[in-house]
């Protein structure tokens, strides 16, 4: 997943890691059930398994759909000794005019190896940067790490295990201005090949547009990291089981942005000083009023459980979202059952535990190197990512 920024510190006037919020939520009769841990020794993480997109909710007054395919099929592969990449690719949904994202289904052509993919908005003054990007890199699509690598780029739909079809609620869209583009970011994962190229892959995206005639509210994703510190376990020994050996090879394979985040988190979330253990948290100060839909959370195959709680241990506390036996195959977004108001100056804690026992036990990762665990892009590290989507005051 993207690097997450700070929660408050920006709206992302977008769609979600989860995709967007709506009635209509991911794979399901109800999306507010907690997920289920699947068995480990039989895990498909790294291999979703066939995908057939399910049948179309009808199209609502002044909707249309707009299907979106990557300009041509794209073999990937890993760089610098690494099971992952993340690729971008320029799509053109052709918007003479101002519209609306009222919904989407990503559509995984090769689900062995696709592991996600996020959609971001690029504005008409940066699609020439995005072209030259393209130009400048061999192949289809560039490489990106991290996000699109454009700028004013704007989170808008995404995809992981378990998300479905996500319909916008009535009045809530995702405004795109005439002359806008997408950027197709699709996250491989090649642990099945050892990272060696894999087959093709030619995914795609099925838009809902509306025409920008009604109002629309305009949503919004807040990001809450937490950091992961997870240790080798006592079984285990090798190299990279030193904390800043671990982060070196994360800087080596994604680069510096994504490597410096496990310190910076521990900076951020308390004080500078790291905490080796399988559970870790983050207060996140929230700076504007914001009004929430729904929530979402993020982790990789190591995830036991994540929580978000609101002013928790104070008069009047909430639990936003409690996954206690995290499954990484069902990362469904969860609607709340009514609209939540969070006042400037509350607190958002997200608490993930992760648990390196896992290794032994999931063929994925079974053949890698055991390793201290911190916060990395590729499937084999961890993200402990919590996810608020609504609307800022």
């Amino acid at each position: 997943m993207k690097r997450a920024t700070k929660l408050g510190e920006r709206l992302v006037v977008t769609a979600a890691v989860l995709a967007l919020v709506g009635a209509s939520a991911a794979c399901g009769d109800d999306a507010a059930e907690p997920s289920q841990q699947a068995d480990p020794s039989s895990s498909t993480h790294a291999s979703h398994g066939a995908f057939s997109p399910p049948a179309n909710e009808p199209l609502r007054t002044g909707e249309r759909f707009v299907t979106l395919t990557m300009p041509q099929p794209y073999t990937p592969l890993a760089p610098n000794g690494g099971t992952d990449e993340y690729r971008c690719f320029l799509v053109d949904p052709k918007l003479s005019a101002k519209a609306y994202l009222t919904g989407s289904q990503f559509l995984p052509q090769n689900t062995d190896i696709v592991h996600h993919a996020i959609f971001f908005q690029i504005a008409p003054e940066a699609i020439e940067r995005a072209r030259q990007t393209d130009e400048r890199s061999p192949g289809e699509g560039w490489q990106c790490f991290g996000d699109a690598g454009i700028g004013d780029e704007t989170w808008v739909a995404h995809w992981a295990p378990g998300a479905n079809e996500v319909l916008l609620r009535e009045g809530l869209g995702y405004e795109m201005p005439p002359g806008s583009q997408l950027v197709m970011q699709v996250h491989y994962n090649l642990l099945a090949t050892e990272g060696k190229p894999g087959s093709a892959d030619r995914s795609s995206v099925r838009l809902r547009v509306a025409d920008g005639s009604a109002p629309m509210t305009p949503l919004g994703t807040f990001q809450a990291p937490a950091p992961i510190e997870l240790p080798c376990t006592a079984q285990e020994s090798g190299p990279l089981c030193d904390r800043k050996a671990a982060i070196k090879d994360v800087t080596h394979r994604f680069g510096e942005e994504v490597g410096s985040s496990a310190d910076q988190l521990i900076q951020w979330c308390s004080n500078g000083k790291p905490a080796p253990g399988p559970t870790q948290h983050c207060d996140h100060k929230i700076e504007a009023d914001l009004t929430i839909h729904a929530t979402a959370g993020h982790m990789h195959l190591l995830g036991r459980s994540i929580k978000i709680e609101l002013n928790p241990g104070a008069p009047g506390a909430k639990v936003l979202l409690d996954v206690p036996r995290y499954n990484f195959d069902d990362q469904a977004i969860r609607p709340l059952p009514a609209p939540i108001e969070i006042k400037k100056d509350d607190v958002v804690r997200v608490t993930c535990t992760h648990d390196a026992g896992l290794r032994a036990m999931l063929p994925q990762l079974k053949q890698l190197p055991p390793r201290y665990v911190v916060w990395g892009d590729g499937t084999a590290d961890e993200m402990c990512l919590g996810l608020l989507i609504g609307t800022a005051s």
